[in-house]
């Protein structure tokens, strides 16, 4: 993962929440304190790219630019005018 791509998640308060719910799982697990520094290596590791493919559809996983718009056989798809 990018650094731009880190330092993004960790400016959300919702990935702040989620490192701190894995902190504290994975201290369970450890018997003791994992830390903040820690947690976030492993989580940004292990699940950050799933959180971005949920919270973040539109945005690639793996570049720092947005997705292009899906084709079909060469032309873009465009949603309906209603």
């Amino acid at each position: 993962m990018k650094e731009e791509d880190k330092k993004m998640l960790l400016s959300d308060k919702r990935v702040i929440e989620e490192i701190n719910r894995h902190r504290w799982i994975e201290s369970e697990k450890a018997g003791h304190d994992i830390g903040f520094e820690r947690a976030s290596c492993d989580w940004l590791d292990r699940f950050s790219n799933a959180w971005m493919e949920y919270h973040m559809p539109k945005r690639k996983t793996s570049a720092s630019c947005w997705s292009e718009p899906k084709t079909t056989a060469g032309k873009k798809i465009q949603a309906a005018k209603r």
